[in-house]
């Protein structure tokens, strides 16, 4: 039986959701856990991997066992043996065809930014941070220049792995409420360190630094030293693949509504 789990963690005391060495990572954790609850060793496939301190709201994993038991029965058991700070939010059988990442017809991210004299407290390691006042319009301005298929190179970290950095960024939307600012981003794939070096360059066009036209220079450039800094990944959550209707999958959790 094949069986999908959506999972949400805070990934603050995690080195990313990809299984290392260290065993300190979401998949480590995860991994044992479901080991413990079904009394076998079980390995996990996921739908976009994250880095050390990036935030999952509905991470999707997909795996094949031959134990039998509810779907319920899964989310709390594996939640048994998780950290406080990680939970399975629900399970459901899948078709063998379905594939966590394959499947996935794009990928969605949010990034929550506290506009603040002073820094954040309660908020640390799950907002980022600039002191700075944004100017909206100019962001928003500059945000528009990345939609489309384009060659995202300059945004790509040089670690990055991916075959191709041509990807097509469908959304990017930029909402205030109070101190926070919030971008939403959805693609077809995302580059390694792509949301937080474009995060980097919409701040400094926020701030004035550079104009919104300059968004479209760096994208020409195709090299990272074009664009700004990469910005910080407190505030950066995974909020989840979006899958066609036929696989029958939730399309958030109750996490999702954690951010304003």
């Amino acid at each position: 039986m094949r069986l999908a789990l959506g999972i949400s963690y805070d990934g603050r005391p995690y080195q990313g959701w990809q299984s290392q060495p260290s065993g300190q990572t979401v998949q480590d954790h995860l991994e044992r856990a479901l080991s413990q609850f079904a009394a076998q060793p079980v390995g996990t496939v996921c739908a976009g991997r994250t880095d050390a301190g990036v935030h999952g709201l509905m991470q999707v994993v997909h795996f094949d066992t031959f134990l039998a038991r509810e779907p319920f029965s899964w989310v709390r058991g594996t939640n048994r043996y998780l950290p406080a700070d990680i939970a399975v939010q629900w399970a459901q059988p899948v078709p063998d065809a379905f594939h966590s990442r394959a499947s996935a017809i794009s990928r969605r991210y949010a990034y929550l930014l506290l506009e603040s004299a002073v820094r954040p407290s309660l908020e640390a390691g799950r907002a980022g941070w600039v002191f700075r006042s944004l100017d909206g319009n100019a962001v928003r301005e500059a945000a528009a220049l990345l939609l489309g298929q384009h060659d995202f190179t300059s945004f790509r970290a040089a670690q990055c792995q991916a075959k191709s950095p041509v990807k097509t960024l469908r959304r990017v939307e930029v909402s205030r409420r109070g101190a926070y600012w919030r971008f939403d981003f959805e693609a077809d794939a995302f580059l390694h360190h792509m949301i937080r070096n474009i995060m980097g360059c919409l701040v400094a066009v926020g701030q004035g630094l550079h104009p919104p036209a300059w968004i479209s220079e760096v994208l020409a450039a195709r090299s990272r030293d074009a664009a700004a800094p990469t910005f910080a990944p407190d505030g950066l959550y995974f909020l989840g693949p979006v899958y066609e209707s036929r696989w029958n999958l939730p399309d958030r959790t109750p996490a999702y509504d954690w951010l304003p």
